[in-house]
């Protein structure tokens, strides 16, 4: 039930949001969260319906909600670590190579789809004597924790099935005037993201 009353309606919490106070882990790419500098929450929209009437066109609330990209920024390790996680998870989707970069990456993460592994198949990837392969191992889970003024976790944003869709180029030169440490940038997909309190069970969907 909503409030109507305006002195129960005000905010308890006046400190703004500070754009550097988060934290943001992947599981699939442990090196990577180390190294993130930059990362958003997507923007949501829905679309309208209209109801048109001999008088005006009034709109009506959608069904479907788009998810912009999922953006993260990282700082690029030495030995190119990092960036070769996210390098070998598209090489695993896409696998250019042959159907055995697809069974890899399925078989990391047999941790949390263990029918993913693919490891009682003896027949080629593109037959269905065994029925399909499940292919939750492509996908990932991911969180952005958003920090107070005093470093202590606030909010959860929570974003289930990620998956990589592009993954930026580094450029190297001897012109250089100053050492710019490499970055990149990988692009994310995803089913949905959500709000929830810390450590909770539940994602926030409506305040009262």
């Amino acid at each position: 039930m909503t409030t109507t009353n305006s002195y129960s309606r005000q905010p308890t919490k006046f400190d703004y949001a500070s754009p550097t106070q988060f934290k943001f882990s992947i599981i699939k790419l442990p090196k990577v969260e180390y190294f993130c500098t930059a990362v958003n929450v997507p923007a949501v929209a829905i679309a309208s319906k209209v109801m048109q009437t001999p008088l005006a066109d009034i709109p009506l609330p959608g069904e479907k909600i788009n998810f912009s990209s999922l953006e993260m920024t990282f700082l690029v390790d030495e030995n190119l670590d990092n960036y070769a996680e996210i390098h070998g998870w598209l090489m695993g989707i896409g696998f250019p190579r042959d159907r055995q970069q697809a069974r890899d990456l399925l078989g990391a993460g047999a941790d949390r789809f263990p029918k993913s592994s693919g490891t009682d198949l003896t027949t080629d990837a593109g037959k269905v004597k065994y029925g399909p392969i499940p292919i939750g191992g492509m996908f990932s889970d991911a969180t952005l924790t958003i920090l107070s003024s005093k470093n202590r976790p606030v909010k959860e944003v929570r974003f289930s099935d990620v998956i990589p869709t592009a993954l930026s180029g580094l450029s190297y030169s001897q012109q250089a005037d100053d050492i710019d440490y490499l970055q990149a940038t990988v692009s994310f997909d995803y089913k949905i993201y959500e709000f929830a309190s810390v450590g909770a069970s539940s994602t926030t969907t409506v305040t009262s």
